[in-house]
């Protein structure tokens, strides 16, 4: 499309637009052939090798801890170094259940960056099983919560006193505390995606 690395700047070529309206102005394009600096080309050979890849994602291991207001509060800390996404649900929630597939693609996607994806499940602390088996069928090998209290309204001001209690609840903490986005209902995947990405950078540094 273009050769831009970090976003487009006043000296950016754009060779695919450019060959596109010299080819409507019945003119042969400048540029005719460019090449493609990055990640290999997934050719249709690669398709067992995918296979295998994903099929040892969907063998991972999803586990469940029990975790109080000081855990809950430590986590909203992140003393970590990676940017932390934090979502607080419940298996009654039919909103929840929708956008739990997006999250397990977004952990699979940048959990080899400096990222880290927690849930916590506001379900009652005897609904062990229950969220266990949800996050099971779902293949979240991410870090798994379930709070161990019926006080719903010590959880909200645990997680954050702005929080109105609706489900589910999502937030996005920078390495030492800063809060970069919270926000009631389901994510909108493709702007977390960008808003994760404009944070960790396109590529990982080794």
């Amino acid at each position: 499309m273009d050769d831009s690395e970090d976003g487009i700047t006043p000296d950016t070529k754009h060779d695919t637009r450019d060959a596109i309206e010299a080819m409507l102005e019945g003119r042969t394009p400048e540029t005719q052939k460019t090449k493609t600096f990055g990640c290999s080309i997934k050719w249709s050979d690669k398709r067992e090798s995918v296979k295998h890849y994903y099929e040892k994602l969907y063998n991972e291991e999803v586990a469940l801890e029990s975790i109080d207001i000081s855990g809950i509060k430590k986590l909203i800390e992140n003393d970590s170094e990676k940017l932390r996404m934090i979502n607080i649900w419940a298996t009654w929630c039919g909103p929840c259940i929708t956008e739990f597939p997006d999250l397990v693609e977004i952990n699979f996607m940048y959990r080899h960056r400096d990222f880290e994806l927690i849930t916590i499940s506001a379900d009652n602390p005897d609904k062990n099983d229950p969220v266990v088996n949800f996050l099971r069928n779902n293949n979240a090998s991410c870090k798994n919560y379930l709070f161990n209290s019926n006080d719903k309204y010590a959880l909200i001001e645990a997680v954050d006193p702005e929080w109105q209690g609706a489900l589910p609840y999502t937030l996005l903490i920078k390495p030492g505390g800063e809060l970069l986005y919270a926000a009631q209902g389901t994510i909108e995947s493709l702007s977390m995606k960008r808003k994760i990405v404009s944070i960790l950078g396109r590529y990982k540094d080794w």
